[in-house]
């Protein structure tokens, strides 16, 4: 099956500094997949590459198994985008541009779009000039989606919407992937990316480090132990354990990371007279942002 987004080296500098380098990523269709980084470390510039918006210094890229610079007019007829620096006519309205773009995109009718703004409440007849952020927002996810398209682009797609609507285009995009579209979906809103993404890239200082499902990240994913005793005890107790670190040691309260075997580490707690004991896997987003803190050094392996 063809892949929905391929690319193999893609690089992108502006003058000394690489905003995309040797990015090999494959995003297989009808999953909902989230391009995640820190601001600045090139989700923006990989998406216009992917659109023929700018062209990348070296490496390819195909979208739907189509060539970005021969093949754009046809690559834009297949997909949904939504930029993430969306602009509009300042006097034009939501409902004007929504007719506009049916026309140019030579739809049959408005129900779709028109089902799209009643869901997410979307104003239609004030001008764009006088909208707040969300409400340009929901105009734009109105535009990309109506045309059912076979792939979303999204940059930021739940830039200015309130829980509600977050909550709302969430829903809406496990729908579309129901039915078979692909959602690639570039964010750093990490509750919802944990929450809605099949699989995460994550890109720094535009270099891939790592591509994995959900569930990957989450079985992979450090417990952390927290352990209380009666009497004080001293941080160097779990020193010679493998994977155990101590990451902060109060007294009587110890709280370790631990990627190694449990069983020594609750031997060790057990002969200090604990008083309890919990333990739990990071979270997502403390994995995330372990990920944003790291030397940015791609991953040695094709990314799928």
């Amino acid at each position: 099956m063809t892949a929905a987004i391929e690319t193999a080296g893609l690089s992108k500098s502006y003058g000394p500094t690489h905003a995309v380098a040797g990015l090999d990523l494959v995003v297989e269709p009808g999953q909902v997949f989230a391009f995640l980084g820190p601001n600045g470390a090139g989700k923006t510039t990989t998406i216009r590459m992917l659109l023929a918006l700018q062209r990348p210094d070296s490496g390819r890229a195909a979208v739907l198994g189509l060539d970005p610079g021969r093949d754009s007019t046809a690559i834009h007829r297949r997909i949904g985008y939504l930029p993430g620096d969306l602009a509009l006519y300042p006097r034009m309205t939501g409902r004007q541009h929504i007719s506009w773009y049916a026309r140019a995109r030579g739809l049959g009718g408005l129900s779709e779009a028109r089902a799209l703004a009643e869901r997410f409440d979307a104003v239609l007849d004030r001008p764009a000039r006088e909208l707040s952020t969300g409400n340009r927002q929901k105009i734009g996810l109105v535009m990309a989606f109506m045309s059912q398209p076979e792939l979303l682009i999204l940059d930021e797609p739940t830039s200015g919407l309130d829980p509600l609507m977050r909550s709302e285009f969430a829903r809406l995009a496990r729908e579309v992937v129901a039915q078979g579209t692909t959602v690639f979906w570039s964010s750093h809103e990490l509750d919802e990316v944990q929450r809605l993404a099949d699989r995460v890239a994550i890109i720094k200082q535009g270099r891939l480090l790592t591509t994995q499902t959900i569930e990957s990240l989450r079985e992979s994913a450090p417990l952390t132990v927290q352990a209380r005793f009666t009497r004080p005890i001293a941080s160097d107790l779990f020193a010679g354990l493998d994977g155990v670190s101590v990451t902060s040691c109060d007294g009587t309260a110890v709280q370790l990371e631990v990627t190694g075997a449990i069983g020594p580490v609750l031997g060790v707690i057990a002969g200090q007279d604990p008083v309890d004991v919990t333990s739990r896997h990071a979270d997502l987003d403390e994995l995330f942002l372990a990920y944003y803190r790291e030397p940015a050094t791609p991953e040695s392996s094709h990314a799928r």
